[in-house]
């Protein structure tokens, strides 16, 4: 796995430098202290992951990233936890925060080796799919909850509900429910338009759960989803009614 590291702080810059060694598998191709200085080494070498700071003189890490075209996986290593949330927005990998521990920083490496090792797979070129368009390998979906990418099966998703500024997603046999940031569009583009249908404003139903369809709601162990106006026309015609 090959790394840039960008960061104003040297020592910082040495305290990657020394965990990524550790790991052995790890190699830092560029650390940089002025984020401009990486652009050529981004855009030549073959970078598979950026350790980026935030708060920086030149420019501010996220408007750094922001601006990357075909950008690399990315982790935000920082100081200042208050920029979690736009991180995240952007689909950081991770958010480190200053002093980092050398377990989160393994943590953190696990996932992108996760991520790395499904999007090197042909077969699973659509694990994150863009367009919504599934095939017969698309198993699985990640999504950013609590400052982490979290991988959800699709098949265990029951329904997904719409609060004032998260998304709930509800997992079968649990009580578990996964919150995230994602808006319903963003969602609904990682999701298979077969198994996955909006219904209302608030609800999108993996159509695989439901028990019965009445005529304004749906039923989903024991939990009546409402169906809206707008939305149900194009629903019952999905299920052929």
């Amino acid at each position: 796995m090959k790394c840039i590291i960008i960061d104003d702080e040297p020592l910082a810059i040495e305290v990657l430098e020394s965990y990524c060694q550790k790991m052995g598998f790890i190699e830092v191709v560029g650390a940089f202290t002025n984020p401009l200085d990486a652009i050529s080494v981004i855009k030549e070498k073959k970078v598979d992951l950026i350790f980026c700071d935030i708060e920086m003189p030149q420019i501010n890490g996220l408007e750094f990233i922001a601006a990357l075209e075909n950008r690399p996986l990315f982790i935000f290593t920082t100081a200042y936890s208050q920029y979690a949330v736009e991180g995240f927005e952007l689909n950081a990998i991770d958010y480190l925060v200053k002093p980092i521990p050398y377990h989160r920083f393994i943590k953190a490496i696990s996932r992108v080796k996760e991520i790395l090792a499904f999007k090197d797979q042909p077969i699973l070129a659509n694990v994150f799919p863009s367009n919504g368009e599934a095939n017969e390998f698309q198993k699985f979906i990640f999504v950013k909850s609590e400052h982490e990418s979290v991988k959800i099966n699709l098949d265990d998703i029951q329904y997904i509900q719409g609060l004032k500024d998260y998304l709930k997603i509800h997992i079968v046999n649990s009580n578990k429910t996964i919150l995230t940031l994602l808006s319903f569009k963003e969602l609904m583009d990682k999701l298979p338009p077969n198994q996955f249908i909006r219904v209302h404003k608030s609800f999108v139903v993996n159509v695989n759960f439901k028990r019965t369809v009445q005529r304004n709601r749906i039923v989903i162990d024991d939990i009546r989803i409402p169906i809206g106006d707008s939305h149900k026309a194009q629903f019952f015609s999905s299920l052929g009614l």
